[in-house]
């Protein structure tokens, strides 16, 4: 089993992803109810319980690991944020798990492989300058690296774009399949190539192309994981489910009107946003949920809408379907209040999107070396 330490853990959903190969020998966060819920689903026996900026070097244990996870906070660096980036209070605990990963390499055991998950907006933030600065520090302490963005709705129905940054010792053998000479639609995106363009021809030199496979698999769609009798969550009543579609504006009335005209049961998804000085309902029945966000993220919970002709019938989305949205597997213990459930999840990575980088990127990069050995 190769090694690892998992940073901002939550629930250990990096920890699911990565799976039966990897062994977690050091995990962190901030946060005592996202530790009982790792502690119960996971042991946790390695787990502290600490503002990453107060750790040092001396708590991690002296196992060399190949790898360290860190999804730091996003709150700093969302578009639905304050906009203070890498500066700010949540997201700037970027730079207290840096510290760690530099004490580490003037010790000689800096992790064989980094990878920084985080918003879309990192690529952009501060007009890209906060994305440069991780550059720097990343290749300052000897890695080459490359960003992806993987939506997590290639793999589960919920529509979920995030930043893999994933950072190489440069000593390491690089196979030549995990890399491609030129950006792939897959994975980097316009925004992504811009915030490579970027970037000094220095730090350029350092970067890498990341390569992996798409997915063949059929999608699947909320009605694959929507509860029919809900656990953790109530039906609203008729007269608050004819409040939220009379805040919706006609183009998404008549997304509700054609959903009763299917001619079946038709799923769909609301956030309730501001628009100007008014609340608006907004829905979607392409089978795909919107973003799992948590309030602190800058945004309202997802609320589902299920439509079987004339009758229309409205609630929270459950914390086992926000579960299910994040790929975790059933006999995931979930908090037994709504929004500690909601918050875990809304926080997290999802676990297939993990699992596809450890197939196609991690474990074919560590099982060269030992070849190369």
């Amino acid at each position: 089993m190769f090694k690892f330490y998992e940073f901002f853990a939550g629930g250990g959903m990096a920890r699911a992803g990565l799976g039966e190969d990897w062994e977690c020998v050091f995990a962190n966060d901030f946060s005592e109810l996202k530790a009982k819920s790792y502690r119960t689903n996971w042991g946790g026996h390695e787990l502290m319980v600490e503002d990453i900026n107060k750790l040092s070097s001396d708590v991690l244990p002296p196992d060399q690991v190949e790898l360290a996870w860190a999804s730091f906070p996003c709150q700093d660096l969302s578009l639905a944020g304050n906009g203070a980036g890498l500066q700010g209070n949540r997201s700037g605990s970027f730079w207290g798990f840096w510290k760690l990963i530099q004490d580490l390499n003037l010790q000689s055991r800096k992790p064989a492989i980094i990878i920084l998950e985080n918003v879309y907006g990192t690529l952009t933030s501060h007009g890209g300058k906060d994305f440069e600065s991780i550059a720097r520090s990343v290749v300052a302490e000897g890695y080459v690296f490359g960003a992806m963005v993987v939506d997590a709705v290639q793999f589960v129905p919920q529509s979920r774009p995030r930043v893999f940054i994933v950072c190489v010792d440069e000593k390491l053998t690089v196979p030549a399949k995990l890399l491609s000479s030129r950006p792939t639609p897959s994975w980097h995106p316009e925004k992504l190539i811009g915030a490579y363009n970027a970037l000094s021809e220095e730090i350029k030199s350092k970067w890498c192309w990341w390569q992996m496979p798409e997915l063949g698999a059929p999608l699947s769609t909320l009605d694959d994981i929507i509860e029919h009798e809900p656990n953790g969550v109530k039906w609203n009543t008729q007269e608050d489910t004819d409040r939220i579609i009379s805040l919706m504006v006609p183009l998404h009335r008549q997304k509700v009107f054609a959903a009763q005209q299917a001619g079946r049961l038709k799923v769909g998804t609301i956030y309730r946003r501001t628009r100007g000085i008014n609340q608006r309902a907004e829905v979607r029945f392409d089978g795909i949920a919107g973003c799992l966000r948590t309030p602190s993220g800058g945004s309202s919970r997802q609320t589902v809408m299920i439509v079987d002709g004339s009758t229309i019938r409205t609630r929270l989305i459950s914390p086992r379907e926000a579960a299910r949205l994040m790929g975790l597997p059933e006999n995931y213990i979930l908090p037994d209040k709504y929004n500690d459930a909601y918050h875990l999840l809304g926080d997290g990575v999802v676990v297939p999107v993990v699992a596809h980088i450890n197939q196609n990127i991690l474990l074919p990069l560590l099982k060269a070396q030992l070849s190369v050995a």
